[in-house]
């Protein structure tokens, strides 16, 4: 989260006011999945965002799906109970929405069909009413294989087709879509705020959107799309001098061997015998899980994982200007993977402290735990950065990373690959410095409609390699002393 440096009187941001995004179109066609990615780019903008599913208040009220009346999504037929109970859902859901508003929030995303234009001039009449600016968001799909992967990633994180299989997840939620079909309305009327996303991104089309904010959404929707892909992060290897900024230094020889086990791990991973199941070199890490918050708010690192499909993608390969991710990253263009460099991808810059040991700085930085620990996003040293500074760095790699369609893995230290995980989950400014990335973990990120798949594997041990290098250069020295002394006896 990178939030800006000043707040409003009211404590809402660039005095936008209060804005509600409605998306509209018929099921399957990602606007759950784009609801959260604009929730997600705004938190790290620091607006104080919220995204209220209409399909999660009513399973709250009636339910799960097995337990709705059969004709709850026939909008044709002509149910006073049926009308009443999906009547009261919305009231329930646009109550929340009004509660986050008058508790100060400042943007909400009413995540619904909103199929008709009945629906849509309610919402219009109750929220202008309030003073909220409205902007509507319509997606529209013509793509069959894209509808068909929406539907596929249900099977996995839809709550509604928990425990369902394949085949009736598809024949139930097409039957969906035909009846909201039969009433949807596309928007027509000029005068509503609104944009027109055609295929997730491949057309878009912007009507009447004023304000900052507003249009700040405009722009992020132009570089987003919902296609599968996977993000890996992982470490840079050891340098020969370590935590010295200036010295730059390449990587040591054990750096070396991290950065070809880590090649070897990932091109393993991803081949497609591992697909269908994964041997005991790959086997997810048991013994630490990261601090994330994941869609069903568990930390743990579940075993079970979607792979996605049969579909292997190219992989690039991002990392900073800097020797030691440069080294660690030379690997995978032995293998002729992609590896780009970006300046934006350097770690913090320590400043004044560069290359002090903890006594020194505690000597002349008093005080700097206690600063540290009281705001350890915003703390900074002389002439060094702060995370804060860092996530504002990141914000070209972010735009970056949600424009690719390829697999991602990014090799950095932890302080960049801290920002970026925690702009991927959502974390809170605080949570940033706190989350760990340990040397010898590979991190994998799914982005998904309802959330987002991790795993996290570690394929190298630092403590039992450094310990048998140390065992191996005192035998090499041992041995050089004995041939030294032979001659002289």
């Amino acid at each position: 989260m990178a939030p800006p440096l000043y707040t409003t009187q009211t404590g809402r941001l660039w005095h936008a006011g209060q804005i509600l995004v409605v998306t509209v179109g018929v099921p399957g066609r990602g606007k759950t999945h784009l609801a959260h990615a604009i929730q997600r780019y705004l938190r790290w903008m620091g607006v104080k965002c919220n995204v209220y599913n209409l399909a999660n208040v009513r399973r709250s009220m009636l339910g799960p799906l097995a337990e709705l009346p059969e004709d709850y999504f026939s909008y044709t037929k002509d149910n006073a109970e049926v009308v009443k109970l999906r009547d009261h859902a919305r009231e329930m859901h646009e109550n929340a929405i009004v509660k986050f508003f008058e508790q100060g929030g400042q943007v909400a995303v009413y995540d619904a069909n909103n199929s008709n234009k009945e629906r849509r001039n309610m919402i219009c009449d109750r929220f202008s009413a309030l003073g909220v600016q409205i902007m509507f968001i319509e997606c529209v799909c013509d793509d069959e294989e894209m509808i068909e992967r929406n539907i596929r990633s249900m099977h996995s994180f839809n709550p509604d087709y928990q425990g369902w299989s394949l085949r009736d997840i598809k024949a139930s939620f097409r039957k969906r879509i035909e009846e909201h079909e039969k009433v949807y309305e596309p928007i027509t009327n000029n005068a509503l705020p609104h944009v027109q996303l055609l295929n997730f991104g491949q057309r878009i089309v912007v009507n009447n959107v004023q304000g900052y904010l507003q249009n700040r959404i405009v722009f992020f929707l132009m570089n987003i799309h919902n296609q599968e892909r996977t993000i890996y992060f992982a470490r840079t290897g050891e340098s020969l001098v370590e935590h010295i900024y200036k010295a730059d230094a390449e990587l040591s020889s054990l750096g070396f061997q991290y950065a070809n086990r880590l090649c070897d791990f990932i091109r393993n991973l991803r081949s497609k015998d591992r697909r269908s199941g994964i041997d005991d070199s790959t086997t997810p890490s048991q013994q630490h899980t990261l601090s994330f918050i994941t869609s069903t708010g568990s930390t743990e690192v579940k075993n079970t994982f979607d792979a996605g499909g049969d579909e292997i993608r190219e992989l690039q390969v991002w990392c900073s200007t800097r020797k030691r991710s440069q080294n660690t990253a030379d690997v995978f263009r032995q293998h002729h993977i992609r590896v780009l460099e970006m300046a934006q991808l350097c770690e913090l810059k320590p400043g004044v402290v560069d290359g002090m040991s903890e006594e020194e700085i505690l000597a002349r930085f008093p005080h700097y735990r206690e600063e540290q620990a009281n705001d350890p996003y915003s703390f900074r040293f002389p002439r060094a950065e702060s995370y804060h500074d860092l996530a504002i760095r990141l914000e070209p790699v972010i735009l970056e990373l949600e424009r690719a369609r390829q697999d991602v893995l990014i090799i950095g230290q932890p302080s960049v690959l801290r920002c970026l995980i925690a702009y991927l989950q959502g974390n809170k400014p605080q949570e940033i410095p706190l989350i760990q990335v340990r040397e010898g973990d590979l991190v994998e990120i799914r982005p998904q409609a309802f959330g987002l798949a991790t795993r996290l594997f570690s394929f190298w041990d630092p403590e039992k390699e450094r310990k048998e290098r140390d065992i191996h250069f005192a035998v090499r020295a041992a041995m050089v002393v004995s041939q030294k002394e032979e001659p002289d006896k």
